[in-house]
Formats: structure tokens, sequence, C-alpha cells
């Protein structure tokens, strides 16, 4: 592997630190108003204002590339795919944006044949942000708010084997149920972390965790950009009975199977 991103990435990087920014923005605001969706999820002018831009950015990068994203699906508006198109969740964790604990993200991934090969997760809260391509690896980079990010600066990154001592979970902050309870009982886990929104594949993929189960409803927007990170770390994300998770279900919605994600295993 390369010792740096490529430009392709940093390309999605330059996008997801922009509409960072734009969220930002609005985060500042005293008043946030949120409306709830049909499916009751919330969203706010935040979400609608960030995607909007990544939007118009991607078809500038990526001429004739389709893009699924989360409020255009809610909309209605769903483009038809093919092998190569873009999954874009503009605010991801809406519930911790409005809740103020800054762990929200932007995430843009980059899809071919069922695979995120490229990925973006951007916390403009936490001033973090991962990114990751099959081809060249993952990297995190810190960031200021107002300071374009230099991505000279950004460091490898890579998914850790768990200590023998036991592993670290991740758990959803907003979506923790008895299903993943029961899960992890079956393992050893020493401690437990809680994150919200993409940042829990973040965590896995730096190594400051080892398994992040999901039972709960996800769609592929959530967890494109995060496996793309993940994955180029050396981690994995399967299905909880181990097939591939795959993206592109279009007929399915693109609704999610639960699913578990870990980082490096003994053969590793």
């Amino acid at each position: 592997m390369t010792a740096k991103p490529s430009h392709g990435l940093t390309a999605l990087a330059g996008i997801a630190w922009q509409a960072g920014e734009i969220i930002l923005g609005h985060y500042a605001d005293d008043a946030i108003q949120a409306r709830r969706k049909a499916d009751q999820s919330p969203v706010t002018a935040a979400d609608e204002d960030a995607e909007a831009y990544i939007l118009a950015q991607l078809s500038k990068l990526a001429p004739g590339v389709p893009a699924i994203a989360e409020e255009e699906t809610a909309a209605g508006r769903v483009q038809q795919i093919s092998d190569h198109f873009f999954l874009v969740d503009p605010l991801d964790g809406t519930k911790e944006f409005l809740n103020r604990n800054g762990e929200f993200t932007v995430n843009i991934a980059e899809i071919k044949g069922g695979v995120p090969v490229r990925g973006v997760v951007f916390a403009p809260a936490k001033e973090r942000l991962f990114m990751g391509e099959l081809e060249t690896g993952a990297y995190e980079l810190g960031t200021k708010p107002g300071v374009a990010p230099d991505f000279s600066q950004a460091r490898a990154i890579k998914a850790c084997k768990p200590g023998a001592d036991g592993l670290i979970a991740v758990a959803s902050r907003s979506h923790r149920d008895a299903k993943t309870e029961e899960y992890l009982a079956a393992y050893p886990v020493k401690d437990f972390v809680a994150a919200g929104s993409s940042l829990k594949f973040c965590l896995v993929a730096a190594g400051e965790a080892d398994i992040y189960p999901r039972h709960g409803r996800t769609m592929e927007w959530d967890t494109a950009a995060g496996h793309a990170v993940l994955a180029a770390a050396g981690g994995s994300v399967t299905t909880i009975d181990g097939k591939p998770f795959v993206y592109g279900k279009a007929d399915e919605k693109f609704a999610n199977p639960y699913f578990v994600a870990r980082g490096l295993d003994e053969k590793n």
C-alpha cells in the first residue's frame, strides 16, 4: 500500500470537511429546529443544506455517477444505480446533533460492485476526520473549524487485535438494545465504549475498540463510509451470521441486515 491517501480520497474528504463547516454554522444556532420525517426520525436544515452541498460537489467530481442520499431518498427522489455509485449521509446522528454532544458525522462512501472502496467520516464537533480506501489504507486527521485541512498531515491508522485480557466493545449511545447485550455476552468483553453515529466504526478502525455489533435498523448510507474506513484499516463488517455485507440493495430500499464490525483477528 502507498504511504498517503490518493487524490480521489482527499477530494471526498474535502467535500466532507466543507459540509461539516455548513453543519457547524447551524450547530452554533441556539434554536435548532427539527422536523419529523415519515419514519419519525428527525431532520434539520443542517441535514438538508449539507446534503445539497455534497451532492452538488459529487456531480462535479464524478459526473454521471449516481448518489443515493438520505434526505433525497426520504423525499422520494432516488436515482437509478449501477455497480458504481455514492452513498451519502450528510448528518449521521441527528439526535446527537440536537442533544449537542458532538457525536454526529458527515458520511460519504464510494461503492463499486457492492463493496465500499472509499469512504470519509468527519466528526466536525469532535475535530476528527477519518478516511479510508482499499488501495491505500485508512487515515485520521485532526481538524479545526474554519481551517482547511492539510491532508499531508494525515496519519495512518490500523485496527488492532483484541488484548489477551478481553475485548473493548463499542455500542450506540442512542440505540443500545437487549439483543446487542445478549450477543456480546458470548464474548470476553472487558470494557464498553458508548459513541454516536458512524464514529463507532472509526473507533474500531483506529484501534480504540475491538467489536461493534448492531441489531437495530440501519440504512446503507448510515454504514458505508464507516465500513470503508474500517475495511481499509484491516477490519471487517459482516452480517451477524458471517455473510458478506453488501451495498446497492435497491429492492430492499437500501435497508441493512443486522451486522457486526470487528478489528483484526488472530489470522491478521
